[in-house]
């Protein structure tokens, strides 16, 4: 009987003491990247697409090689008036849930423009992610896509 007992708490000890499995690394998808161009030599634009994490994650910063800043923000409406601010914290992406930036709602904004942006062209950003490696992603410069009931708004 002590043999079998033995072997058995052995058996048991080993199977408590395994390393806990790695939660696997978080994965951001983008789709449908787009920057406005910038007629009349604008310095800033704005920039949209959608992001896709398959775990809970955030973006935290924006660069490219054509601005001097990159920013992400945030339009809301309070009391009629539009507004617009910088998220400093960065955008919430919770996992499994596609996060659109799209005008009049979050947006990239690109700020200190080098060169001005013309329709056709592309332009390089880096995507900062709290969990998820930073990307590099092109987003080609055109009009974004239209949103029911939207209306020409900044950013």
């Amino acid at each position: 009987m002590k043999r079998l007992m033995i072997p058995a708490i052995l058996l048991t000890l080993a199977a408590c003491s395994q390393a806990p499995v790695p939660e696997a690394p978080a994965v951001v998808t983008t789709t449908d990247a787009v920057c406005r161009p910038t007629p009349n030599g604008r310095p800033m634009t704005g920039c949209y697409l959608t992001l896709t994490a398959s775990r809970d994650d955030r973006l935290v910063a924006v660069s490219s090689p054509v601005a001097g800043e990159g920013q992400i923000h945030e339009m809301k409406v309070a009391n009629g008036i539009m507004s617009m601010a910088e998220l400093e914290d960065g955008l919430a992406l919770p996992a499994g849930e596609a996060v659109a930036l799209r005008p009049g709602g979050n947006h990239i904004m690109l700020i200190g423009l080098k060169q001005p942006l013309v329709a056709g062209e592309q332009v390089s950003l880096t995507l900062t992610f709290e969990h998820a490696p930073a990307m590099g992603i092109r987003a080609r410069v055109g009009q974004p896509a239209a949103t029911a009931g939207q209306g020409a708004v900044p950013g």
